[in-house]
């Protein structure tokens, strides 16, 4: 008996809850460090919040990319696991 899933079950929705989810984790580190989305932004090397806003609520299918996420962790010193929980 096959032991794992056929990726063809990882549908567009449950890509988008998983989206959602590291965004929602995102604004919450985020909050937790008391930034705005401009400041971290800033901290990001971005100028405006356009990614950071519109990646946090998964608008028009904006996420953060692997390499978003490792840049937020670093300069926020947080672990990367947080923003897959």
């Amino acid at each position: 008996m096959d032991k794992f899933k056929d990726f063809e079950d990882f549908t567009e929705e449950k890509k988008e809850e998983f989206y959602k989810a590291i965004g929602k984790n995102v604004a919450r580190i985020r909050k937790k460090h008391k930034l705005s989305q401009l400041k971290l932004s800033q901290l990001m090397g971005h100028k405006s919040t356009s990614l950071l806003s519109g990646a946090e609520i998964y608008y028009n299918k904006q996420h953060f990319s692997l390499e978003h996420l490792a840049i937020i962790a670093y300069v926020l010193d947080e672990d990367i696991n947080e923003f897959f929980i």
